[in-house]
């Protein structure tokens, strides 16, 4: 425990839905739901118009729609968190090297180790400037909770949202805490929580109360006496900079229950092939690979099988995952498939795969032997741009909030689709007013997937004034303008020529202008 509220969390506000709301004008102020959208999704996050309507992150996506049916409901584009979460990271780094990520909009940060903060009047002012930071960078909001541990800086930021910043002086810990539910302590989950209840303990103060001994019986020795702390407000867990990965996942909810075998075997290696890349993503191999089953009646069965040494190829995750199945039961139907890699480590053990090398050198030898015995030519050029795989446009899928650019349009997002129609909004995050909407054919030849567009547009340096045109403004009072054709024309200075608007004043005002919504200008409407 420190003596002043030196450590900080960040948490972004509603991330994956106010990223959204920032990137689509025509959804700022409503409500948006963020997650998969099958049958069986569940909601990533929820914006907080919403969440007035009860919708929760982990909400099941059908239960989502009936508590707010004319809600936004998009599908998560995680290129376009990352880029923003790497901004944020990077404005955290430069506070302090002690900065340690939850996820990908949530962390603790060391102000002491970095040498900004020392005091409350320090912290504050540092946490301030960080959410003005990341307002001017990334266009969003985050919240800020500054406090002596990590356990209250996190509650701080949790009082703090949305978009404020909280800060608990060292010495108000217990009173602040007592009133509180056990379940905002760390490590008291519904479980946990219920069991709890069940003893008569709904608050902090009811664990301080019931002391050590007690809470000891009902816990076991680490988690009871770790809560007691906890309760007491004690909590001395350092930032962590680098923790380490203890495992690399993928999995998969069907929209409906998986009965063929054989497609069940095509998901599993699919999902080895995913997993692979994150793993090889994060720097790792590992040696015990893991296959999860959630079954048509929601009981779910663990295999895993540990190899000789860490891999990180393909062939051989797939191949173990492929045995693992083997022995699941999967005739009632499958409604959820993983498949994750644990045990990690930063190496390879390259000749414990010896045989997976050979089955692949085979399959080499096999297609140059066929490659052989075909006729040389053009006749076997056109053959072979035959045989590659042409994607067919009237199978494309338009995802629900995903990037797209018409050829005539420009850049939009995808409303929806289906039989057979894609609906476009054609509207950018510098929009100042909602885009209007189109309607095509899947197929459209005109309309193709691109990539997010930023938040906030960049600023480029003004460009460096010639010294002769300086001379000249400073000896006449004259500047200079130009006229629609390009040629030169003389403008008094500070003015523009008679009868003409200034193109400043014609340009559309910023927010700190008095611009965008709420400047009392009238905005149209679709």
């Amino acid at each position: 425990m420190r003596a002043a509220p030196t450590i900080l969390h960040l948490d972004m506000d509603a991330f994956f839905a106010a990223a959204e709301q920032a990137s689509k004008p025509s959804l700022r102020g409503k409500p948006v739901i963020v997650g998969g959208l099958g049958p069986r999704g569940v909601v990533s996050t929820a914006s907080y118009e919403a969440r007035r309507f009860g919708v929760r992150s982990a909400t099941p996506m059908a239960q989502a729609r009936r508590l707010c049916p004319n809600a936004a409901y998009l599908v998560p584009r995680f290129q376009l968190y990352r880029t923003i979460s790497e901004q944020v990271m990077e404005l955290l780094g430069r506070l302090s090297p002690l900065v340690e990520p939850l996820s990908l909009d949530e962390a603790f940060v060391d102000l002491e180790a970095g040498g900004v903060a020392f005091g409350s009047a320090a912290a504050r002012e540092a946490g301030e400037r960080l959410r003005r930071d990341i307002r001017a960078v990334t266009g969003l909001s985050g919240s800020v909770g500054l406090a002596g541990s990590k356990m209250l800086a996190k509650i701080a930021s949790e009082q703090a949202k949305p978009d404020g910043l909280v800060l608990i002086e060292p010495g108000t810990e217990q009173g602040l805490l007592a009133p509180m539910p056990v379940r905002i302590l760390p490590g008291v989950g519904p479980a946990t929580g219920e069991h709890l209840r069940r003893a008569g303990m709904t608050t902090v103060a009811d664990l301080a109360e019931a002391g050590e001994d007690e809470l000891v019986r009902l816990l076991g020795k680490s988690h009871g006496a770790s809560l007691y702390r906890m309760a007491a407000g004690h909590d001395d867990r350092p930032v962590v900079a680098e923790r380490d990965t203890k495992s690399v996942s993928v999995e998969d909810t069907f929209d409906v229950d998986l009965h063929d075998r054989v497609r069940i075997m095509t998901e599993v290696g699919r999902l080895a092939d995913r997993c692979v890349q994150r793993l090889r993503a994060s720097g790792h191999s590992g040696r015990t690979i893991v296959l999860k089953v959630r079954r048509y009646d929601f009981s779910t069965l663990t295999r895993s099988e540990t190899l000789r040494g860490p891999t990180d190829d393909p062939g051989v995750v797939r191949e173990a995952a492929g045995r693992l199945l083997d022995s699941v039961d999967t005739t009632g139907g499958v409604r959820l498939l993983g498949v994750g890699v644990s045990g990690l480590a930063d190496y390879t053990q390259e000749d414990l795969f010896a045989q997976a090398a050979e089955e692949r050198a085979a399959e080499g030898r096999a297609s140059g032997e066929r490659a052989e015995e075909e006729p040389e030519g053009e006749d076997s050029a056109a053959a072979a741009a035959e045989a590659e795989p042409v994607e067919d446009p009237a199978q494309r899928r338009w995802l629900a909030g995903h990037d797209v650019t018409h050829a005539e349009y420009g850049p939009g997002w995808v409303q929806g689709s289906g039989v057979g129609r894609v609906t476009v909004r054609f509207e950018t995050p510098t929009s100042l007013v909602p885009g209007r909407v189109r309607t095509f054919r899947v197929d459209d030849p005109g309309l193709e997937p691109s990539e997010p567009l930023p938040l906030v547009e960049t600023t480029e340096p003004l460009p460096l004034v010639e010294k002769t045109e300086i001379e000249i403004e400073a000896e006449t009072g004259m500047g200079i303008g130009m006229r629609t054709d390009g040629t030169a024309e003389r403008q008094a200075r500070g003015g523009t020529p008679a009868g003409q608007e200034s193109p400043l004043a014609r340009r559309p005002k910023s927010r700190s202008e008095g611009g965008g919504p709420g400047s009392g200008a009238a905005m149209s409407r679709p």
